[in-house]
């Protein structure tokens, strides 16, 4: 059997066993064992030891519980409810307004997290109802929350960066500050986006009734303190980092303990929220290292196949393409294998074979994973399969139906679609940061 031909029924495999819906570490990890067994025997088994000493070694690995125990802290102990409050009355008087202030309050989550899960659990169970009793058009803010929850994965500490840095093997600092400006960015699109729609068509967002906006000034300051501690946070776990004063692991332990303190003064750290917390990070944590080691075994057997030099070999000699076109192509097919894989199924699948051919042609590796994390943003919210599409449909309200979903999605996705043509368009809005701010 041809090494082609082996990559390929690798390939076909491990896609059967995800659409019947095996999770996705065991798909990828069967596959390897497999194929690694009939390829090299029983010595073949070298691959998988390798790969789980490879993953123990990773030092930055450690940033991954950490920042996931400090985003379930801050959710369980409601600081995140409190800054939903700080924004309703601020923003509450604008049309719109609490649509633009869950975007807001979605890029504070997303700082504090970098999961998209927990986005779209606090804005569909905190901002949702509350946006919907206001009268806003019920399909206009269900497209909100799913886009202001992806932003999970762009705006630091994003986890699924975590796992492109693994992979590509770059470094977590500096794909973390590529993120930071394409991430404001797409919020602020976001942003532009309801505000112009609820001024040209004002009862999708009534502005808050004017007895509720008299309020004195001394309250509304008084309000701004729910965002004191969680803005603290932030400046002690992402500011000494930027100014080189901690490590990227050192940042992520001042974050996690940080957020215990926060909720602590709150007077909300009962061992109910510890349990939860813990519960909750130990899960996603113990998931997300299994999928690293099984892409680390995956991306092993292809290296062994020779399968990278193969896809350069087809896109440069047999079909001649240019490097931008070869790009263009590479987000496409991320596009269409969003609409029925997650973004850590794409990743595993293809970032063996992509990564070298970007570097190939001359492309930023960091650059590149920021583009890679926008095109899966844009699929999470793709039909048929989409991510974030079956977690609203599974906390929405009743009222809220599966069209309704679907409909919601259509304009930000083309707000995303433009927010990648951008950076694509003027790299340096990803690369700046990174270039201008020393890691350590």
């Amino acid at each position: 059997m041809s090494y082609e031909l082996t990559a390929i029924l690798m390939f076909a495999g491990m896609m059967g066993l995800l659409l019947t819906g095996q999770r996705v570490f065991g798909a990828i990890g069967f596959i390897a064992v497999v194929f690694t067994l009939l390829l090299w025997g029983t010595g073949g088994s070298e691959i998988a030891f390798s790969a789980a000493m490879k993953l123990m070694k990773w030092y930055a690995l450690l940033t991954l519980p950490l920042f996931i125990y400090m985003g379930y802290m801050l959710s369980e102990s409601g600081i995140a409810d409190d800054l939903y409050k700080m924004f309703h009355v601020w923003f509450g008087p604008v049309r719109g307004g609490l649509a633009i202030g869950t975007i807001a309050l979605m890029v504070v989550i997303s700082a504090m997290n970098g999961l998209s899960v927990a986005g779209m659990a606090i804005g569909a169970t905190i901002a949702l109802p509350e946006l919907l009793r206001r009268g806003y058009d019920k399909v206009m803010v269900t497209g909100v929350i799913q886009a202001g929850s992806s932003l999970g994965i762009l705006v630091p500490p994003s986890v699924v960066l975590v796992l492109y840095a693994m992979i590509a093997r770059q470094p977590v600092g500096q794909l973390w500050l590529a993120g930071v400006f394409p991430g404001l960015l797409m919020a602020g699109l976001f942003i532009l986006y309801i505000a112009v729609r609820c001024w040209l068509q004002p009862k999708l967002g009534p502005a808050l009734p004017a007895e509720e906006r008299a309020m004195p000034l001394s309250e509304k300051l008084k309000l701004l303190s729910a965002g004191i501690l969680p803005f603290m946070i932030f400046f002690l776990m992402t500011g000494l980092f930027v100014m080189g004063v901690t490590s990227l692991v050192e940042s992520s332990a001042i974050g996690a303990v940080s957020a215990t303190a926060a909720a602590a003064i709150r007077g909300r750290l009962t061992l109910k929220v510890i349990h939860s917390t813990v519960r909750n990070t130990l899960s996603v944590s113990c998931m997300f290292m299994w999928i690293i080691l099984a892409a680390l075994c995956f991306g092993a057997v292809f290296d062994g196949l020779g399968a990278v030099k193969a896809i350069e070999g087809f896109f440069i000699g047999e079909l001649g393409l240019s490097p931008w076109e070869i790009l263009i192509l590479m987000q496409l097919s991320y596009l269409i294998m969003g609409m029925f894989l997650d973004d850590t199924a794409m990743l595993v699948i293809v970032a063996p074979l992509y990564v070298p051919l970007v570097k190939l042609l001359g492309f930023d590796l960091i650059w590149y994973g920021v583009l890679y994390t926008i095109t899966c943003q844009i699929a999470y919210m793709t039909p048929p399969f989409g991510y974030n599409l079956f977690l609203m449909r599974a906390m929405a309200p009743p009222e809220v139906s599966l069209r309704d979903i679907y409909r919601s999605i259509i304009p930000f996705v083309a707000v995303m679609i433009l927010a990648l043509i951008i950076v694509m368009a003027f790299p340096q809005i990803a690369l700046w940061l990174p270039q201008h701010i020393y890691i350590r």
